[in-house]
This record gives structure tokens, C-alpha cells and sequence, in this order.
């Protein structure tokens, strides 16, 4: 089949990574246009377009699809079937109905749960058991195509936002090659969305990766691996601004919460509104972030200091 890709990140990348191993001609790459990036803010071009560019794959990077130009480059391509990963623009309808088989889309959750911008953020901050992998044709509506194909994945205790990526990025990509191939067969069996059922993963922010202390420490923990990398759960200690990276929950005595209960090489242990948590790599401004028995030879911590929120 004739393809056109988008996509514009790391997981994008690994999916088009693997269609470059099948019989399937990519004949075209959209991804967003270059950023600026790294300490010189130098234009960056994304990975999906530095993939593209090392097998000779001609890239568009239009500022948006709605106008006429851009779907008339579009439509001249004739593509049988446009594959979307993580792309980053609106296709409006005129943009969806040009490749013969529509366009699917690799959504980085067990659709109807986590329609929206961070499906792998919210999973783990709600405590999810499981997440995966949904092919979807796409509509004009956020993220409430017909599922084509789905793939589940185990949220352990240990994963981060970075961590279940990774895993998610290879599930897709073996994904989008098994649901091409069943769509080449006419072997795709759509499947309605119950819309009862649907969750929205709003975008993440940096003013809502303040702890709150006063949770109990299961919520905590999940917050700390969702905004690891991005924002990075933070909060106040003597009004000095800490990062904390990664925790572990503990058995401990009950304090007010926010209360560092003991402080040793393994960690910090901090009550919660219950339980309680071990905090054990921390990063203080301008600085790296260290293991617990570090970062306490350079900044004094002592029981019965208390964490806050500002």
C-alpha cells in the first residue's frame, strides 16, 4: 500500500521505523515544523523527519492542514492510507476522507479510557492496572474513531511516564503493522466506541505537579511516576523549590502530613495523608538529581521538618 505518515516525536518515530521494514511504500512523511531545542535553541528537525530524511522519504511540514495548499499537496500524493502518530496538527474532514482507506491513528491507550493529549500520564496517575495500544480510524472527533485493533500493556509499580513510552512505542509499532496488513485483507473489523465509558487525558501542566501532601501516599507515588519527565512532581522544603524523582511507598509512623519521619542513606521517609513515602532521588534548582544519601550531605534534612507547598 501507498503511505503517508505523520508523526513528529520519539513514539511516532519507532512506529514509522517499523513500517520501513514491511513491503509498504511510505511515500510521504508530514511531521511539525523544526523547534528550537537544546541550550543554543538551534532549529531541531523532529525525529520522525530525521528518520524520513536518512531513507530518502520526501517530508511536508505545513503549519496547518486546513489550508486549500496544503490539501491539495496532499491529495496529490494519492495515498492509499495515512498512518497518524502523535502528529500534532488537527486533520480537518477534507484531510480524512482523501486517502482511499481513511486514516489511522496509533493511540497510546485502551480507547474509550484516555481520549486526549496524555493518555500515558493520566493511566499512571490514576493508578491504572493496565494501558495498550488502540488503532483507531479516525474521525473528526478527539480520539473517538472506530478501534481497529488493540494491544494491552501492564502498568507495573516501577513505571514512569518515560518507562511505559518506551514499552508503548514498540507495542505500537507492532500494532500499526498488524492492523495494515489485516486492512490489506480486509480483515479489520471496526468496533464502535461506547462513548459511556470514555475518560479524557488532559494535557499535563507544570502547576499541577505540586504535591499535595495531604493525599495518601499511593496517589503520591503514582503523581511522582506520571511527571517523570515532564513536569517532575516537585515541592517546598525551608522555601527551597525539590524536584523528587522517584519514591517508594513505606511502613512508617503516622505524622502530620508532609512530615519527614526519618532520614537515612535509603531515603527520606515523609508521612502522607496516609501512609508514607521514601523519597529516594531528588534534585534541588540548578542542581543534578541525586540518591537520597547525596543529596542529604549537601542540604540538611532532619525528622520532623516538614514538606509544603510553597
Amino acid at each position: 500500500m501507498k503511505i503517508i505518515f505523520a508523526g513528529t516525536p520519539q513514539f511516532a518515530a519507532s512506529a514509522l521505523q517499523a513500517l520501513l521494514s514491511t513491503s509498504h511504500d511510505i511515500i510521504a512523511v508530514y511531521t511539525q515544523p523544526d523547534r528550537p531545542s537544546g541550550r543554543g535553541m538551534q532549529l531541531t528537525p523532529s525525529p520522525v523527519k530525521q528518520l524520513a530524511l536518512q531513507h530518502g522519504i520526501p517530508v511536508f511540514q505545513p503549519q496547518t492542514l486546513k489550508a486549500l495548499e496544503a490539501q491539495q499537496e496532499l491529495a496529490a500524493l494519492d495515498a492509499d492510507v495515512m498512518v497518524v502518530a502523535a502528529y500534532g496538527l488537527i486533520l480537518p474532514k477534507a484531510v480524512l476522507d482523501m486517502p482511499k482507506l481513511g486514516c489511522l491513528n496509533i493511540h497510546a491507550s485502551l480507547l474509550p479510557r484516555w481520549r486526549g493529549a496524555a493518555p500515558i500520564q493520566r493511566a499512571i496517575q490514576a493508578g491504572d492496572a493496565e494501558t495498550g495500544i488502540t488503532i483507531m480510524q479516525m474521525d473528526v472527533g478527539l480520539d473517538t474513531g472506530d478501534m481497529l485493533l488493540k494491544s494491552s500493556c501492564a502498568i507495573t509499580p516501577a513505571d514512569t511516564t518515560q518507562l511505559l513510552h518506551d514499552k508503548l512505542a514498540e507495542l505500537g509499532a507492532h500494532a500499526i503493522v498488524e492492523a495494515l496488513d489485516k486492512l490489506e485483507k480486509g480483515a479489520l473489523q471496526p468496533e464502535p466506541q461506547d462513548n459511556g465509558l470514555a475518560t479524557y487525558a488532559a494535557k499535563i501542566t507544570k502547576a499541577e505537579a505540586l504535591l499535595d501532601w495531604s493525599l495518601n501516599a499511593d496517589q503520591l507515588s503514582n503523581a511522582i511516576r506520571a511527571y517523570n519527565p515532564f513536569p517532575g512532581a516537585y515541592t517546598f522544603l525551608h522555601g527551597t523549590q525539590i524536584k523528587i524523582w522517584q519514591a517508594a511507598l513505606v511502613q512508617a509512623g503516622s505524622a502530620e502530613a508532609g512530615t519527614v519521619l526519618s532520614v537515612d542513606k535509603h531515603g527520606i521517609t515523609v508521612a502522607c495523608g496516609q501512609g508514607a513515602l521514601q523519597l529516594q532521588v531528588l534534585q534541588r534548582p540548578n542542581g543534578k538529581a541525586m540518591l537520597a544519601a547525596q543529596f542529604i550531605q549537601g542540604f540538611a534534612i532532619n525528622a520532623g521538618d516538614r514538606f509544603t507547598s510553597a
